[in-house]
């Protein structure tokens, strides 16, 4: 597995490029569409689908663009399809603009295995947005964690959406994958879990 990370638009979010012998996925395309667009090309990677781990946003900004310069389907998980929807008009309250995403072509479901791009184990991880998910490579011990889990933070969950308990026990739940996993999260640095069980406060004392 090869991948890139762009960190774009104004909230500093991470794109992710993921592909295997020159066929890939796009993980949360949030803004910067040309410059995702000349990072797919240096890489000569055919993009297969756009995938969401959620909906906010600045994780879907560039979405519009890119599904139609490339006729890639979007995938996100159903719970998050109000909040996809209203993207620009949330965005607008930030005083920021997206243009309007098209449908989704389809929805995860908890424990789907992807068969575009890298197999991708589908984990439906609830708590910052209601249909938030995580893609895992159980092969390449990688996670995509989106806006659950940071390097020494988790996710917010004071969203009108957002749901505290429902945050803690997802960042239990991957605590449960393999302590070498690398985490390749919505903002920030990547880490580990098992930097993450030792010394993030959030998971050492639980949530305030």
């Amino acid at each position: 597995m090869e991948l890139q990370r762009l960190t774009v638009g104004p909230l500093a979010e991470n794109t992710y490029l993921v592909w295997e012998k020159e066929r890939g996925v796009l993980i949360d395309p949030g803004d910067e569409p040309e410059r995702i667009e000349a990072a797919l090309e240096a890489a000569g990677v055919n993009p297969q689908a756009i995938l969401l781990t959620h909906a906010h946003f600045d994780h879907v900004g560039a979405v519009a663009h890119l599904a139609k310069a490339h006729r890639v389907p979007v995938y996100l998980h159903p719970l998050d399809l109000p909040l996809y929807e209203r993207a620009p008009e949330i965005a607008a309250g930030w005083g920021l603009s997206v243009p309007k995403p098209p449908p989704p072509e389809g929805f995860f479901e908890d424990g789907d295995v992807l068969e575009f791009g890298p197999k991708f184990r589908v984990l439906h991880v609830p708590g910052h947005s209601p249909g938030h998910v995580a893609f895992f490579s159980p092969e390449h011990q990688r996670l995509f964690s989106g806006d659950v889990l940071f390097k020494g933070a988790v996710g917010r969950y004071d969203f009108p959406n957002s749901d505290r308990e429902a945050l803690w026990n997802s960042l239990q739940r991957l605590l449960t994958l393999p302590p070498k996993t690398t985490v390749y999260p919505g903002h920030g640095p990547e880490t580990t879990l098992e930097n993450e069980a030792k010394t993030n406060p959030f998971l050492q004392s639980g949530l305030p």
